[in-house]
């Protein structure tokens, strides 16, 4: 499975943003599908996951203000960022779930200016 995320940029506080991420090549064998974020000098941590049924979970950080989906038949997986802050800066990564294996995509940067 080939993972490729977009949609990351500069935005000030408060501001919003759409993170997408597209999957290819063995697409039904994807499970759940989540987003990480990793800042310089942190630890990769997850932010969301979506369930192939559309059940989801979120990091108590992010949550009342990200919102996952998943449209199975664009094989896309978004991440709807609002209320942005300046501690959302990091770079994000798009994850999906396949058998026993989690894959990653090339991560989008996000940069929130206070």
């Amino acid at each position: 499975v080939q993972l490729q995320a977009s949609g990351g940029g500069l935005v000030q506080a408060g501001g919003s943003l759409r993170l997408s991420c597209a999957a290819s090549g063995s697409i039904g064998s994807i499970g759940s599908m989540g987003w990480y974020r990793q800042a310089p000098e942190n630890q990769r941590e997850l932010v969301a996951v979506i369930s192939n049924a559309g059940s989801t979970d979120y990091a108590d950080s992010v949550k009342g203000r990200f919102t996952i989906s998943r449209d199975n038949a664009k094989n896309t997986l978004y991440l709807q960022m609002t209320s942005l802050k300046p501690e959302d800066t990091a770079a994000y990564y798009c994850s999906a779930q396949v058998g026993s294996s989690l894959s990653f995509g090339k991560g989008t940067q996000v940069t929130v200016s206070s």
